[in-house]
């Protein structure tokens, strides 16, 4: 059952299964928390709390914050998880990776670890030669139409981001994001998140002080070298903090495509690392 938690700004919806340590999911730009619907069910069933979030602006959250970003999301997902009753074991996609990254360096008290799948938490740049990479010119190009306003270049940009494998209710998923983004708020939510840059969630890199792992798909069209830059942040990180792991064939939903992969990493951190 969908709750509500209400902040200065707006509403937050979440909603919580199963029993056990608390671990909190929280989505990427354009989701809705049914983005985490493979990875919850086995997560319950491993003996786990776990609380499903949209961010501000998104699924069933109320629209009109004034920020959409990492900073602002993650002051939301710590107002959550005191909420909850922490602490809690915080998982971020993309931009919300970047959000955790921040949670954990300014409430460590209510994290005992993080994963961050596929995330943006790092301060980007392009090369030119960077769009001779098939993959991120299409991604990137696609991106710029989303931020111009286009639904379905949106729509375009997923194609790109979920290579190969799609998941079994690709059709109904991808009417689902469309018809939210036709709501009032929900696209320019989306557009603001995208225009957020990672700077502030960089700056934290060196802050954080629990485990952390990091998830990346090897054809995660967003960047030309995924290996490199999980490389990159786990190296931003304090010394022996934070480790890497790859899912082969996985664009930038990692947990989507593959989310039986992804379930057995997150398990294994979650009960030796974190000690959930």
């Amino acid at each position: 059952m969908t709750e509500l938690l209400t902040l200065a700004d707006g509403t937050i919806a979440y909603d919580v299964t199963g029993e056990g340590p608390l671990v909190v999911l929280a989505p990427g730009v354009g989701n809705g928390r049914d983005a985490y619907r493979f990875v919850t069910p086995h997560l319950v069933a491993a003996g786990y709390r776990v609380a499903t979030v949209d961010l501000r602006g998104s699924g069933e959250s109320s629209v009109g914050w004034p920020s959409y970003s990492r900073t602002a999301i993650a002051g939301d997902l710590i107002a959550l998880i005191r909420h909850l009753g922490g602490p809690a074991v915080l998982v971020g996609h993309s931009i919300s990776g970047g959000a955790a990254t921040i949670v954990a360096a300014q409430a460590p008290d209510l994290i005992t670890g993080i994963i961050e799948l596929a995330p943006f938490t790092r301060t980007q740049s392009m090369r030119l030669g960077d769009l001779r990479h098939g993959p991120y010119r299409r991604g990137a190009l696609r991106l710029v139409g989303t931020l111009l306003g286009s639904r379905s270049s949106w729509q375009r940009y997923l194609d790109v981001a979920y290579p190969g494998t799609k998941p079994a209710d690709w059709a109904a998923h991808l009417a689902g994001i469309d018809a939210m983004l036709r709501e009032p708020g929900r696209m320019q939510a989306l557009q603001s998140m995208l225009r957020s840059a990672p700077t502030d969630a960089g700056t934290h890199l060196a802050d954080v002080r629990c485990p952390a792992l990091i998830i990346e798909g090897s054809l995660d069209p967003d960047w030309v070298d995924p290996r490199a830059e999980g490389e990159a942040i786990v190296a931003a990180m304090p010394t022996g903090l934070a480790r890497l792991e790859m899912i082969d064939g996985a664009g930038h939903y990692p947990h989507v495509q593959y989310p039986a992969e992804t379930v057995a990493l997150m398990l294994t951190f979650l009960r030796t690392d974190a000690h959930a």
